[in-house]
Parts: C-alpha cells; sequence; structure tokens
C-alpha cells in the first residue's frame, strides 16, 4: 500500500517519553510545527520511576509543569540512602547541601511513571504540538544530505509519510531509528549487567526525614535499588554482575526471592510485604545491557534524544534527567536553526558535546562508585574530581546526583526565567492587542513593547534576550569556541565578544 498523507512539519519527534514530550513542548512554545508519533497509547507502563532536582525545578519548570506535579501527589524524595561500600551503616546525602538546590528546589520526586509521563505528553499536546498516538514509525525519509522526514502506520493502519526540517529518535532503548543517524551503538563492559524487578504492597519504611528517600543496598551479587512511590507500593530491583547472571534465569519470582533472601536489609524491610501480581506492577521484568552509549548524536536533519541515545547504570537515577536534559540542548539548538540564530553544524555539535559530557560524568563517576572498599567520603572526592568543582567534597556529590553539576542556570534558575518569560510575552500580547483595537491601526503601541523595540535595536539575536530582558548574568561557553545559553535557556547564542 502506497503511503498516504504527505504532511509538511518543522519537528517530528518520534516517541512520547519524557524526551520526546520535552523536546515538543520546547519547541511548540516557540510556535514551531512539531509532529509527535508515539506508537503506544498512553497512559502506559515504564520504569526510571526516581527523579532529580534538576528535572523538576529546571526542566519541567521551563515546560510549565512544575505545579501540576506538586499537585499530583507523588511522594517527595529529598536525597538518597546507601548501604554502599566499606561503611556498614546506611548512609545518607540531602540535596540541600548544595547551594545550587537548597530550599524550595532542594528535593525530587518518586513518580509512577504511568502519570508522570501522561502529564508531560498532555502538556505537549497544550503547547501546541500535534500528538498522536499508537502510530509506528518504521522508517526515516532520508537523502545524501540530510533526513527528510518519516514514514508510519497510523492508529488505523494506514501507511503515512510526513516531512520536517528535523527529525528526533525520542523513542527510547529499543530504538530501530538510530542506526539512521550513522554510527554504532556501544556497550559498557564494565555495566553489562541485569536488572529483575518487580512491585510490592506493604514493605517498611526509613524514618522520617528520609522516608521517601530512593534506598540502594549493594549485596554480594549487586545492588538493590527500594523506591517508594506511595504509602504502600514500593518499586524493588536486583541488579545484578554479569558473571552472576545465572542467578536470574529460570523462574523469575524464585529469583527474585532468592536474590531478596541475599540481601538482609531488603528482605527485612520486605518481611511483611506481598509483591504485586495484578495489573501495569503485575509483571516480573528483566532488562540487560543497558549501559551503552552511540558513536554519533546527529546528522544533518536528524537528533538522537534520551535512551536512544544513551543510557548508564541507574545506581544515582540518572536516566530521566540525561533524557530531558538532552531534550532541552536538542530543543536549543532546534529553536536557534530554525530561528536563524546558529548555523545547524555548530548548533548540533554543542547539543552533542554537552550530552555527552553529561553521560561522561555520570558514567566515570560510577566506575569509582562500583569500588566497594572504599568509604563515603572516597566517592565524595571522587564526585569533586570528575566534575571539576572548586566545591566541598560533599557539595560536589549532590550536584552530580542532583542533576546541576554542569552548571546550566536553566536547571536551577528556571523559575525566574519562566517569570521574565511570561511577562515579556504578556507585554507584547497586550501590545498587540491595543494594536488591533486601534482605529487608526497605529504601531505605536508595538514599537513601545520592550520586545520589538529590542528587536528593532539590536538584531536577531539578541531577540532572545529581549524576550526575556538583559539582567541574566551571561554565561560562559562550556567548551572553547562553543555557544551559550540564551537567557530563557531555549536558544543557543555565540558569546559576546567581551
Amino acid at each position: 500500500m502506497a503511503a498516504t498523507g504527505n504532511e509538511e512539519f518543522d519537528v517530528i519527534v518520534v516517541g512520547g517519553g519524557p524526551s520526546g514530550s520535552t523536546l515538543a513542548s520546547l519547541v511548540a512554545m516557540q510556535g514551531h510545527r512539531v509532529l509527535l508519533l508515539e506508537k503506544e497509547k498512553f497512559p502506559r507502563y515504564q520504569i526510571g520511576e526516581s527523579l532529580l532536582p534538576a528535572t523538576i525545578h529546571g526542566v519541567c519548570r521551563l515546560i510549565g509543569v512544575t505545579d501540576e506535579l506538586e499537585k499530583a501527589g507523588f511522594p517527595r524524595k529529598s536525597g538518597g540512602t546507601f548501604r554502599w561500600g566499606a561503611n556498614p551503616e546506611p548512609w545518607t546525602f540531602s540535596f540541600s547541601v548544595s547551594p545550587r538546590m537548597s530550599g524550595p528546589t532542594s528535593h525530587a520526586y518518586q513518580v509512577e511513571r504511568s502519570k508522570f509521563d501522561q502529564i508531560l505528553l498532555n502538556n505537549s499536546r497544550r503547547l501546541g504540538a500535534d500528538v498522536r498516538e499508537g502510530c509506528a514509525v518504521t522508517e526515516v525519509i532520508a537523502d545524501d544530505e540530510r533526513v527528510r522526514g518519516v514514514r508510519y502506520t497510523d492508529a488505523d493502519g494506514n501507511k503515512r509519510e510526513a516531512r520536517a526540517a528535523f527529525t528526533v529518535d525520542a523513542s527510547g532503548n529499543k530504538s530501530r531509528l538510530f542506526h539512521s543517524v550513522g554510527g554504532t551503538r556501544k556497550y559498557s563492559e564494565f555495566f553489562r549487567s541485569l536488572a529483575l524487578f518487580g512491585y510490592f504492597e506493604g514493605g517498611k519504611r526509613l524514618p522520617e526525614p528520609t522516608r521517601n528517600n530512593i534506598l540502594c543496598v549493594a549485596f554480594e551479587s549487586g545492588w538493590f535499588w527500594y523506591i517508594p512511590l506511595s504509602d504502600t507500593l514500593t518499586s524493588v530491583g536486583a541488579v545484578v554482575r554479569r558473571e552472576m547472571a545465572s542467578k536470574v534465569q529460570g523462574d523469575p519470582e524464585k529469583a527474585l526471592f532468592a536474590l531478596i533472601d541475599e540481601c538482609p536489609m531488603i528482605s527485612d524491610f520486605l518481611s511483611g510485604a506481598t509483591r504485586v501480581t495484578e495489573g501495569q506492577y503485575g509483571q516480573l521484568r528483566v532488562r540487560k545491557d543497558y549501559s551503552y552509549h552511540n558513536t554519533a548524536y546527529w546528522r544533518p536533519g536528524m537528533l538522537l534524544v534520551g535512551d536512544a541515545a544513551c543510557f548508564v547504570d541507574p545506581v544515582f537515577s540518572s536516566g530521566v534527567h540525561l533524557a530531558t536534559y538532552s531534550a532541552l540542548l536538542a530543543a536549543r539548538s532546534i529553536n536557534s536553526i530554525l530561528g536563524g540564530l546558529v548555523e545547524e553544524e555548530a548548533a548540533l555539535k554543542e547539543f552533542e558535546a554537552r550530552y555527552r559530557r553529561e553521560y561522561s560524568v555520570f558514567y566515570e563517576f560510577l566506575v569509582s562508585f562500583y569500588q566497594m572498599h572504599e568509604d563515603e567520603n572516597s566517592y565524595f572526592w571522587k564526585a569533586k574530581k570528575v566534575t571539576n568543582r572548586n566545591a566541598p567534597e560533599m557539595e560536589a556529590f549532590v550536584e552530580l546526583v542532583g542533576g546541576v553539576s554542569s552548571g546550566e542556570s536553566a536547571l536551577t534558575e528556571a523559575s525566574a526565567l519562566a517569570e521574565r518569560f511570561q511577562h515579556r510575552t504578556t507585554e507584547f500580547a497586550e501590545a498587540v492587542d491595543k494594536l488591533a483595537a486601534s482605529e487608526t491601526g497605529s504601531m505605536v503601541p508595538l514599537y513601545k513593547s520592550s520586545v520589538v523595540r529590542n528587536v528593532m535595536q539590536e538584531g536577531s539575536q539578541v531577540q532572545m534576550r529581549a524576550l526575556l530582558g538583559d539582567d541574566a548574568e551571561p554565561e560562559a561557553p562550556l567548551f572553547p569556541g562553543g555557544l551559550v545559553p540564551s537567557p530563557d535557556g531555549l536558544f543557543w547564542l555565540r558569546p559576546s565578544a567581551d
């Protein structure tokens, strides 16, 4: 059957998880035509339930869902608790240790991903993205110069085509499209582990104020995560080393309970609990070889974000952070290119360099974190080294595991940025309304708008600063000769000469 409905968009996003919905929202906010294709029907199950402050108070603030997340009733996570390394007693860290996350931004959430992802996808719709569920992308449309769009099967089984200036693969670790950017997927030899996980009702909780912390417990065969998703529901998973793979083979029920018996602390926490056996949480699941990265993250007309590009061992809950942060970086690049601010190659090189930097910081630190003979102070020192932070060791550690070690103001100051954006956008809209109501059609109200005035005075690059105001401190390039974020965090700019 020939493909039909050759539609035109500015951006096509494949996948409606956190990376895809975040990117669609950030691009649609600029008025670009965005098509998001999701093969499943939401809500749907997904793992990756422990979030970081950088996602909640940074990216989610930029796309406008922070208040909705707060009202959703997700357990507030103030840090993490570990029974790990040479110290036989559990030790705890708090996000509030870092000045970048202190005060009202010193927490994240433990979330049921079916609910969290639904909130983000609905938000993309509200912001103007054309979201189509039940649509499976089969291949990209490309020529020697660039990717031009995708072919997909819609919810009614019709074969269709859509074309766009940019196609973004946000379809997760099972992506079949990532090959289209070139390169290969490299699996970590160090982290080739397996995870066996399920859900329990009635498990114990840590004492206040750490009740809702993620609990990570090392044992002889690997480590456990223990994530409170409500007052009674807990996500429990065992991550075992590759040489212990035989322990997760055969009957998954027997395998999981045998691993629980190996770990006294988890066994105690689950002593009065029952495993969930129905609904979305009733299945025991296995995931393997989940630490990897692709050797290429983009080609002209196409980018990889989230798990389609890379993933690393989840002990510090970096999955959704890397997904949403990469979406922010990609959206900046696309917004800048479509807006004529930065050429495509420079924008996409900046996207890839920053994305790889964030992945490598987590990866390098995790390698050292698996040295079980050391105590927590050694881990804090290593975090200071890999992040190159001139800060106390504990602070550097918390900033790394909180997702803010990059120094991105958009991840720590998004509330102020969003308020400035709202103020300037309202001002511009009011000026347009006055013009429309004017009998003479006078342009004076529009010219008095600081948005238009600054555009006229300073040119296209400074247009983005006009939207948010010039009171924000300019950021320095992260890499020599690189780009810097605009004050609103949504574009790339050339750094000023001075």
